[in-house]
């Protein structure tokens, strides 16, 4: 039985490997897309996609504990981002201490278009996988995401 175990954690310690790897290859694949294409980053990306799914806007605290990131890394994201006329910034009447960001309009014409060329390119650097692979690895991963720790 020890040797099973043995066998089986190295197996998962592989599945590991090939997953930072797949996954590590597809984000590298997509900052250059981004960089290259629309002269942007990904975190730009990713901050425009969070605020494009909350159109009402976001608190700043909100916004980088989605991200996952410090507040410091998301301000850095938003000032650029508020500077090129994408993002606003509000101060709330409720909670003058507190800043809540959201898209402008051009933000969202920009995050749109941007949205549509990540969703192509995600296709293309995906395209060798079936769908009914591509179904099954995303239900495996949701259960892995559901895991607690």
């Amino acid at each position: 039985m020890l040797t099973h175990y043995k066998d089986a954690s190295k197996q998962r310690l592989r599945m590991w490997i090939q997953l930072l790897r797949a996954t590590r290859s597809a984000e590298n694949h997509l900052r250059e897309y981004l960089r290259v294409h629309h002269e942007t980053t990904l975190p730009r990306f990713d901050v425009m996609a969070a605020l494009y799914r909350r159109p009402e806007g976001l608190m700043m605290t909100e916004l980088s504990r989605m991200l996952l990131v410090s507040n410091g890394n998301s301000t850095t994201v938003v000032d650029r981002l508020i500077k090129d006329g994408l993002v606003r910034r509000k101060v709330p009447d409720h909670d003058r201490r507190s800043v809540q960001v959201a898209l402008t309009a051009k933000g969202v014409k920009t995050f749109e278009g941007w949205a549509r060329d990540h969703e192509r390119e995600i296709a293309f650097h995906f395209s060798d996988i079936k769908d009914e692979d591509a179904e099954a690895i995303t239900a495996i991963l949701k259960r892995l995401g559901r895991k607690e720790t």
